[in-house]
């Protein structure tokens, strides 16, 4: 008690829980944005559900994952050489992650752009496979997206409880912001290729930080707020037209 007393009163403590709250923020749209994604291939009234699913298990993971805090940082250490590169755990889960995502974002493009049709059978049947694919798939991006969380919130300070309300916060806001950004992904179909281009170039930085050339990720997040603002501007100009038209 006296220890959290100690932490609430100290301005530096303060300073860092509020770094670390966006930084875990800003590490988790990622991840929402695949979780919109891919909820919004359920039928409509799985899609919530799902959500608070996924995010919960977000939030349990992290939180598991901060208690192990200590091993998650050993994870960097190198377990294995390949023709002259170094590879760590987390270089080679960020790898596989990497590739998930590419092979995702991948699929879902070719998926869009072929408007593949299926009879009702095999859209009923394939309700609950793609329920629990779906679950699976949240769970395995959460994990790599969690271990990359813990190893940054570990880096930026080394007391647990800032780390876990930080956590907790970042995971609350998901949970806030779901919902609207599924809907908004869900009403404007261009948005979903411009969301699949974002995984596939987060899948690219993913496996180049697990190769070792790490992409300093304001870049990254500059390049898909740029491009947001193009598609919104786009849609302005839409709407705009269709206006007129109507007029």
């Amino acid at each position: 008690m006296e220890y959290l007393l100690q932490l609430a009163a100290s301005p530096t403590a303060w300073i860092a829980l509020a770094t670390l709250v966006v930084m875990e923020i800003v590490l988790g749209i990622d991840n929402l944005i695949f979780i919109s994604i891919l909820t919004n291939k359920l039928p409509e009234h799985q899609r919530a559900r799902t959500r608070r699913i996924g995010i919960s298990m977000a939030l349990i993971l992290r939180l598991a994952l901060l208690s192990t805090a200590a091993y998650i940082v050993r994870l960097t250490e190198p377990v294995i050489e390949v023709f002259g590169q170094v590879f760590s755990w987390k270089d080679m889960i960020l790898i596989a992650g990497g590739l998930f995502l590419l092979w995702k974002a991948t699929t879902e493009i070719h998926h869009s752009v072929a408007h593949d049709s299926v009879d009702e059978t095999a859209t009923s049947s394939g309700v609950t496979l793609g329920f629990a694919a779906a679950i699976g798939q949240i769970l395995l991006l959460d994990m790599v997206f969690s271990i990359d969380s813990i190893i940054t919130a570990v880096g930026m300070t080394e007391h647990l409880p800032i780390m876990m309300i930080a956590v907790i916060a970042a995971v609350v806001v998901m949970l806030v912001a779901a919902e609207p950004l599924a809907k908004f992904i869900n009403d404007n179909p261009t948005i979903v290729m411009l969301a699949l281009g974002f995984l596939i170039m987060i899948g690219m930085t993913l496996i180049a930080d697990g190769f070792g050339m790490h992409i300093p990720k304001g870049y990254i997040y500059a390049a898909m707020l740029f491009s947001a603002v193009i598609e919104g501007l786009n849609m302005l100009s839409r709407k705009s037209r269709r206006k007129k038209a109507a007029n």
